[in-house]
């Protein structure tokens, strides 16, 4: 089956709109094909607020969301794969929903090239997400 996160997202989006509140979302600045204002990436993540009066040309679909943005009064393009977000709340009340960090896709032929592989416990830490309360 495929991923039930885009349509989650889709939906709280709407969710959150409806209820008068500011969808805010948490991304894996990290994750490949991520495209987002570096400046503002802290500890491979950023937040971003998703209302329509802070971007435009909002598209979401079950691969990406893309917007048109400004950061820092410098226009920007965003574009965020369906699996980078780690979390969608409303900035007023901190409702929402977290996700499971998504390990990246490993691209064909690398995985011989890793090195020793890594011990389960080594695994688990690694999936661990480093989430901070945002107010």
């Amino acid at each position: 089956m495929s991923s039930s996160r885009p349509y989650l997202v889709r939906a709280l989006y709407e969710w959150i709109l409806e209820n008068d509140c500011t969808p805010y979302v948490l991304v894996n600045a990290n994750y490949p094909l991520t495209s987002v204002p570096d400046a503002f990436v802290e500890a491979g993540q950023i937040v971003l607020n998703l209302s329509p009066s802070a971007i435009r040309h909002l598209e979401m679909d079950n691969d990406r969301i893309s917007f048109d943005g400004r950061f820092g009064g410098v226009a920007q393009q965003v574009w965020i794969p369906a699996q980078a977000v780690m979390a969608i709340y409303a900035r007023e009340n901190g409702q929402g929903m977290v996700f499971e960090v998504e390990p990246a896709p490993v691209p064909p032929g690398d995985e011989s090239d890793t090195g020793p592989a890594a011990s389960p416990a080594d695994q688990k830490k690694a999936k661990r997400p480093a989430l901070k309360v945002v107010k």
